[in-house]
């Protein structure tokens, strides 16, 4: 009996750990879940309604973060990378108010297409991404080609990118946008749009050349430049990732609210960046998941819901929303200490 329970013991310790390994997103799994619980509770006690049982309301959840959550995405394998990118914010206002102008019906258009009224679709579309990727390039160049540490070239480029933005309409709104480019953010739209980026970079993270020498340049830049990673070359792709989808979401940002302003997109960054390390991406390079990603993006929009169904003022949820992030930090230099204690 004694070899038996030795054996089922040894079974149980052997298994635990590689479950772990398999989902390590289960432990944020469950803190959603309990986040979840607790606004249902408090919603019967002080209003006597449902929280997430209320279609209408998770939808307009979902929808608010899925731009988020787009940009989260691309956030997420910058810091993979031991990098950080604070533009996504003011790139998305630049692809918006490009995006915007060229969705308007305008005698430009009439002049170029007479059959027409309207420039064809795909023009501010790819105009929007191309906007957001030629931001990562610059972004890219500058790290990996002078060395600038992250945070000085994208605070750089957040600066002029908001500026732009600004300059491109002297500071005015643009609207009238046509009903095609409208189509783009309307409905689940956006929704689906975020989990088909989620779901090609989860994959291409995971099964690819390209995850592998991103978690590599993470984990020990000196190495994988001896193993014959080109890492200048990896870390202006990753950034030109980065910024492709920061435009994708100032496209479907402008499309969803019909109209494009310079002021779209403050703070993106610092939610993308909160959704991103309460997901389980670590600060110091080298580890994440897409999948983490996508339940820190979770996160915030139930708790930003949860705090309005509450009736709770914002800047309490600014509090909360901060003393969460900070928390998710802490847990990541504690899992790093451990980590670095377990390979001594």
């Amino acid at each position: 009996m004694s070899t038996i329970n030795q054996a089922m013991t040894t079974t149980k310790s052997a298994s635990s750990p590689s479950l772990i390994k398999k989902f390590p997103e289960a432990g944020i799994l469950l803190v959603l879940f309990g986040i979840c619980a607790l606004f249902e509770i408090l919603g019967w006690i002080y209003r006597g309604d449902t929280f997430l049982f209320n279609s209408q309301r998770l939808l307009i959840m979902i929808l608010q973060v899925s731009i988020i959550g787009i940009i989260a995405i691309g956030s997420t394998q910058v810091i993979i990378t031991s990098g950080v990118d604070l533009s996504p914010g003011s790139v998305v206002a630049v692809a918006a108010m490009v995006s915007a102008s060229l969705a308007q019906s305008s005698e430009f258009s009439r002049l170029i297409y007479p059959s027409i009224t309207d420039m064809p679709v795909i023009l501010p579309i790819a105009i929007a991404l191309l906007v957001g990727a030629l931001a990562g390039l610059i972004n890219g160049s500058l790290i990996a080609l002078t060395s600038i540490p992250p945070f000085i070239a994208t605070l750089g480029m957040m600066v002029a990118a908001r500026g732009v933005a600004r300059a491109y309409t002297n500071g005015q709104p643009v609207s009238g946008l046509t009903d095609a480019f409208q189509w783009i953010g309307s409905g689940g739209r956006p929704v689906i749009l975020f989990l088909v980026v989620a779901l090609i970079f989860h994959i291409a993270l995971r099964y690819t050349r390209y995850g592998k020498f991103t978690y590599a340049i993470g984990a020990n830049v000196q190495a994988a430049r001896v193993s014959g990673i080109n890492v200048k070359a990896h870390l202006i792709k990753v950034y030109v990732v980065a910024g492709l989808l920061a435009g994708l979401a100032g496209l479907v940002l402008a499309a969803r609210s019909g109209s494009g302003q310079a002021n779209m997109g403050m703070s993106y960054e610092l939610d993308a960046i909160a959704a991103c390390v309460i997901g389980g991406t670590s600060l110091a390079g080298g580890v994440g998941r897409i999948a983490g990603t996508v339940i820190g993006v979770l996160i915030l929009g139930v708790m930003t819901s949860g705090f309005t169904f509450l009736g709770i003022d914002a800047y309490y949820q600014d509090i909360v929303k901060g003393a969460v992030i900070v928390s998710a930090v802490i847990a990541d230099q504690y899992r790093q200490r451990r980590r670095l204690k377990a390979k001594a």
